[in-house]
């Protein structure tokens, strides 16, 4: 089995910058995907970004050209790079791996705030 651990979370002002980080430790198949969702108070835990092993990435809309997704696969850990925060990026941000035949692995989650 995987585990996932994410930092990174913590108190941004708006228009700040923040970087979270995704480490996987255990049984991790390759080729994968890892990427990041997240759930805001009282909403639907949605996807922010995904990248492959091979470094291919996909955004969701909100976050497109504010948001960057990178992964070290040396390392076997996924960051979100988060730049030009709005409050509504307020969440709960989840990060996941997934391999073809085997079921997607959520970490725990880390909490982001962007706040005067």
């Amino acid at each position: 089995q995987v585990q996932l651990v994410e930092s990174g979370g913590g108190l941004v002002q708006p228009g700040g910058s923040l970087r979270l980080s995704c480490a996987a430790s255990g049984s991790i198949f390759r080729p994968n995907v890892m990427g990041w969702y997240r759930q805001a108070p009282g909403k639907e835990r949605d996807l922010v970004a995904t990248i492959t092993t091979g470094g291919g990435t996909n955004y969701a809309d909100s976050v497109k050209g504010r948001f960057t997704i990178s992964r070290d696969n040396a390392k076997n850990t996924v960051y979100l790079q988060m730049n030009s925060l709005k409050p509504e990026d307020t969440a709960v941000y989840y990060c996941t791996i997934s391999s073809f035949g085997y079921r997607e692995v959520w970490g725990q989650g880390t909490l982001v705030t962007v706040s005067s």
